[in-house]
């Protein structure tokens, strides 16, 4: 069975602390074929580059703030403190443009990727524009950034969006999958990359360790069976069956961003959801969601 988990610095690729499924990924994976990513640490003024390929691109800073040019047009990303500090501006840059990133004062930014066709104009998402969607109630309160989702952006194939879960909390729960083009359901490979840190205002030791769990199991014949403890970096990596829950331990807040594409004709986000559980989300209508929610700026 394919490798289907990637701690940090085993997917390095140069300047990229994380290059995979991308048009220039060095490492192969078999049986993946639909989205990509790429993270990279840069310091002031430095500078990342990719070349012009049969893909579309967004661009999500993590940290710090960014210029991208697309081809001969400059774009500022004002980026933001830390994931865990609101939405920040992104940048979709279609297809077959070159791209290059320039950090102003040292960051981490994202690239989410997936091989396309249909040209779509370059768009600057802008961190206000950014839908911000509070989802599920109580312990299963999220937060979701939907920058990269068929309703805010035009694009060809992929659905990006990003989802902080505060300390304590469960999401993508109940566990669900989207592996069968059928009614109700679309197929799409997915993708986390999992940032944590430490709650605001806990006692932590200042070598605490903070973690998250992830979880990905079969939904039929082919074997996947993924129990993932996380932390800042990491990556997981989902071509089929149930997922979820991805789990905030108490004491750390959990940040994934999520890139998803598949085969399919319609690009879009339908699930089913495990039906051992999915009656869960019937107790969300008598709780209230998290009043930690939303994290900001």
């Amino acid at each position: 069975m394919a490798n289907w988990v990637y701690p940090l610095g085993t997917a390095t690729d140069g300047k990229w602390d994380i290059s995979l499924g991308t048009s220039d990924s060095t490492l192969a994976i078999d049986g993946w074929a639909h989205t990509g990513l790429k993270v990279a640490t840069l310091g002031p003024g430095a500078a990342v580059e990719l070349p012009a390929a049969g893909e579309e691109r967004i661009v999500v800073p993590l940290s710090g703030s960014f210029t991208v040019t697309v081809d001969d047009d400059a774009y500022s990303l004002a980026g933001r403190h830390s994931v865990f500090h609101g939405p920040s501006d992104v940048l979709y840059t279609g297809i077959n443009r070159a791209v290059t990133i320039s950090s102003h004062d040292g960051g981490r930014v994202a690239v989410a990727t997936a091989p396309a066709k249909a040209g779509y104009p370059t768009r600057l998402v802008t961190a206000a524009e950014t839908p911000v969607e509070l989802r599920g109630a109580g312990n299963c309160s999220r937060q979701v950034h939907n920058f990269g989702t068929p309703a805010a952006l035009e694009a060809d194939r992929f659905i990006v969006c990003e989802v902080i879960t505060p300390a304590g909390n469960w999401s993508s729960y109940p566990p669900h999958k989207h592996d069968e083009e059928k009614e109700g359901e679309t197929s799409l490979e997915e993708i986390y990359y999992f940032e944590t840190r430490v709650a605001p205002d806990s006692p932590a030791p200042a070598d605490s360790d903070a973690i998250g769990y992830a979880r990905v199991y079969a939904s039929d014949d082919r074997p996947i069976d993924v129990s993932a403890e996380v932390r800042t970096g990491d990556v997981v990596l989902v071509p089929y069956g149930w997922h979820g829950p991805a789990m905030a331990a108490p004491g750390y807040d959990l940040y994934y961003l999520n890139v998803m594409a598949g085969p399919g004709r319609v690009r879009d986000w339908l699930i089913s959801d495990d039906p051992h559980h999915g009656w869960i989300r019937q107790t969300w209508d008598a709780q209230g969601v998290d009043p930690r929610l939303p994290f900001t700026a």
